[in-house]
């Protein structure tokens, strides 16, 4: 099988480092990819402003920032880049589903997630447009 994701860089923002390591291995067996990853807003904001990443994976429920403002401030540094964003978040109310995907949020995952379900969703948004 030909991977998608090979030479992309993903950039997971989670404030809890067993989560980031966990997704960051799930996302290694999808191919040659460069994993970065921030435990706060503040923090994904300068990675985002170094280097645009190809996908974020954001957790919508960050101290002090939560997902939705960083990703408000992301949006304006990405330029003509169109980055695909995967929200995750243990806040299963409706309205925020619909708040993200008004922001461009393309996949809306609950915690806890089959990491099966995101890895699929990486390689759906990795995916070119032609295949």
């Amino acid at each position: 099988m030909t991977t998608t994701v090979d030479g992309k860089d993903i950039l997971i923002i989670d404030d809890d480092l067993d989560i980031r390591i966990a997704i960051g291995e799930a996302l290694e067996t999808l191919g040659e990819v460069t994993i970065r990853g921030a435990g706060n807003g503040n923090e994904a904001i300068k990675m985002v402003e170094t280097q645009c990443p190809d996908l974020i994976i954001l957790d919508q429920m960050l101290p002090g920032r939560s997902g939705f403002l960083v990703l408000e401030k992301i949006k304006p540094l990405q330029g003509d880049k169109k980055v695909p964003v995967i929200m995750i978040t243990a806040n299963p109310g409706a309205r925020h589903k619909v708040y993200a995907e008004s922001l461009g949020v393309e996949t809306y995952l609950n915690k806890p997630f089959r990491m099966d379900r995101l890895t699929e969703a990486v390689e759906t948004l990795l995916s070119p447009d032609d295949e």
